[in-house]
């Protein structure tokens, strides 16, 4: 399906999407709960269904109810079949983890994309820790076989390709009988969202410690019982907020300001750039500054990249994003990724190792882009469409429903001149 942009001039408000992450951690965590969980305001988006399938194939039972997810836990059991993640590297990789809890073999696999996206580190963190895994094609990816138990009291993982790998374990280790020492052989990035992880283990019970490049995971734990209320997800809202900051007035509602969520940064970014940004208790508004090029460090948020890379482009003078090399291993190599849709319309933006270039503010112009199948592309580049001349055509554009299910009923509700096409 393609989406049709033009240029519009966006205003008015929308409700938050809720987090991807937190209904992913949600999900799994209930699971591992023994009793009953109630998970409310859950994302359903294709991602976190496919949390949600794999469980089910474990053997937990989900029930759908007015406010989201309940479900009666007595603990995961192993899977008559292969667990298809689908798009998802979050489930992949959490969910390999978990099932190294088990005695019996797990195999994991996922779609085309998810088979491309690194996995050696985390398998060879778990070999330490005696689980019997590998990639079954031998290429370090999916499909790949997990047979446990995890035993053992130490192992070493990298923490500069992904956090969900630190989490994964982070998530599984409690469960098992000894202590686990998880020592970082290289720095963390994107550390919110192991922070996140922490933090929703404290909620069900479970406690870790962290000394440094080192995490203390005690063992013999068990998972309490969940009732939650999944947040909204400031990484979804950065597109809308996005739009307000190059036309607006847009409001986001739904938003807490005291969210640990990496990407609530945002909000500093937007204000760093120029734009006028109103935070009234969980709304937040957005409107024209006179956007000035900046400097961003992007480790901890990389999922921010591809749209403030598209507000560059409309700041005057350079900006720089560096520090974010671990985006190479995304859903697509999204600092590729995002310099040719921006290139093909227009952009003056230099790829980098870990980042890039840009220098603004440019004139863009309407093209056809391929979002690689990545949601995080194809929102960006209908935002920046909103400001390009002429019409944009986004291939492949349902690929926003993993995580922003409503985006394009949102953009057009904002004011954006957009269709659908077969």
């Amino acid at each position: 399906m393609k989406f049709v942009v033009s240029r519009s001039e966006l205003e008015g408000s929308v409700r938050s999407v809720p987090s991807k992450s937190c209904t992913h951690r949600a999900l799994i965590l209930a699971s591992l709960a023994h009793g009953t969980s109630r998970i409310s305001n859950p994302l359903i988006g294709e991602d976190t269904e496919a949390t949600r399938k794999v469980l089910s194939a474990m053997g937990i039972p989900f029930e759908k109810e007015d406010f989201g997810w309940r479900l009666e836990s007595e603990g995961i059991k192993a899977p008559v079949e292969m667990l298809d993640c689908e798009n998802s590297g979050t489930t992949l990789r959490i969910m390999t983890g978990v099932s190294s809890l088990l005695k019996e073999k797990v195999v994991l696999t996922g779609d085309d994309s998810l088979k491309k996206r690194p996995m050696s580190p985390l398998l060879s963190s778990l070999e330490k820790l005696n689980v019997k895994c590998g990639s079954i094609n031998a290429d370090g990816c999916a499909p790949i076989f997990v047979n446990g138990p995890m035993i053992g009291e130490k192992t070493e993982i990298r923490g500069d390709i992904s956090s969900q790998f630190i989490s994964s374990l982070l998530i599984a280790c409690p469960l098992k009988e000894d202590d686990t020492n998880i020592t970082l052989t290289s720095p963390l990035t994107s550390a919110p969202y192991v922070e996140m992880t922490i933090s929703m283990l404290k909620t069900c019970g479970v406690s870790c410690e962290r000394d440094d490049d080192r995490f203390i995971v005690f063992g013999n734990q068990a998972y309490s019982p969940l009732s939650y209320t999944v947040p909204g997800d400031y990484s979804g809202a950065a597109f809308p907020l996005a739009g307000g900051a190059l036309s607006g007035p847009v409001t986001v509602q739904g938003l807490d300001p005291e969210d640990m969520q990496g990407d609530r940064k945002i909000i500093e970014i937007l204000k760093n750039f120029g734009a006028e940004v109103q935070v009234r208790g969980w709304d937040v508004t957005v409107s024209k500054g006179e956007l000035k090029g900046c400097t961003i460090d992007m480790a901890s948020v990389p999922d921010l990249f591809p749209i403030v890379a598209t507000i560059a482009t409309q700041a005057e003078g350079k900006t720089i994003l560096f520090n974010a090399k671990h985006l190479r291993y995304k859903e697509s190599d999204r600092i590729a990724t995002v310099t040719e849709f921006l290139r093909n319309m227009g952009a003056e933006i230099q790829e980098r190792e870990d980042g890039c270039v840009i220098e603004g503010a440019c004139r863009l112009k309407g093209a056809t882009i391929d979002t690689h199948g990545d949601h995080r592309i194809m929102m960006a580049s209908a935002i920046a469409a909103t400001v390009a001349d002429g019409r944009t055509i986004i291939e492949n554009s349902n690929c926003h429903e993993v995580s922003y299910p409503t985006f394009k009923e949102d953009l057009i509700s904002l004011g954006a001149i957009a269709e659908l096409r077969k």
